[in-house]
């Protein structure tokens, strides 16, 4: 018997490129209330396959936030977060999310894998202006959930895909694990994340939702020459457990 996917339109979160992923044959599943592309029809294993070679995943659905302005990285080490002195690096919490420090003063926090959203939704409930004058400075929100596309671009051949639409080197070698690029991919401007999944090249790639569709068209035409998929949540989540 097929398996019945509850479709995107059926709930109030959903990606951006939905349209696409559906031509693709994804499958959705609930993951925090959100549709999210957890396989695409085929065997696990050879998706898990393809995204060890060369995949692309939408995050889109799962939570993230940020916050920006003098003030913020101290209030957020406040909240637990534990943030390095650099910019243009992304810092692991406990749980799996990852604060990427873009600047002195911005955070854009992703959400772990499981897409509970616990510390988004912590931060969120926890910011707000004191009552004292003058106000103390803690920086201010900058919610990303409908500003931003996620995607993540994985496997063996990931950097090299990449040197075809961006003009930063990307290879393993040359941009550590964690590292940050705020670039032009595909003549977009984007945020570049590495982050591995497990010990393959994996890297999130972050830009202007309204162009998803453009994004992700660009990246399933680059990636033919080296034969890459769309790929799920469900092959994502095993690669970074393996």
């Amino acid at each position: 018997m097929a398996e019945t996917s509850p479709t995107p339109q059926s709930f109030l979160r959903r990606g951006f490129a939905n349209r696409l992923l559906q031509g693709h044959g994804a499958v959705f599943g609930d993951v925090g209330n959100a549709a999210v592309a957890m396989h695409f029809g085929g065997p696990a294993e050879r998706e898990l396959a393809a995204a060890r070679r060369l995949g692309l995943a939408d995050l889109s659905p799962l939570p993230r936030t940020g916050f920006k302005g003098v003030g913020t990285i101290e209030w957020l080490t406040e909240q637990g977060l534990r943030i390095g002195p650099d910019s243009n690096l992304a810092y692991r919490q406990d749980g799996g999310a990852l604060a990427a420090r873009l600047a002195p003063n911005e955070i854009f926090l992703l959400d772990d894998l499981s897409g509970a959203g616990a510390l988004v939704s912590k931060l969120n409930a926890a910011w707000s202006w004191g009552s004292e004058k003058p106000r103390r400075l803690i920086g201010y929100p900058m919610p990303r959930a409908d500003s931003h596309f996620w995607f993540n671009v994985m496997g063996t051949d990931s950097s090299a895909m990449f040197s075809k639409i961006c003009g930063v080197d990307l290879r393993p070698a040359q941009f550590v694990n964690n590292a940050i690029a705020q670039t032009s991919v595909a003549k977009m401007s984007a945020i570049v994340i590495r982050d591995d999944q497990g010990a393959l090249p994996a890297y999130h790639l972050l830009g202007d939702s309204a162009s998803a569709e453009y994004m992700w068209t660009c990246l399933m035409d680059a990636m033919r020459e080296f034969d890459g998929k769309p790929v799920g949540l469900a092959a994502l989540r095993r690669l970074g457990s393996a």
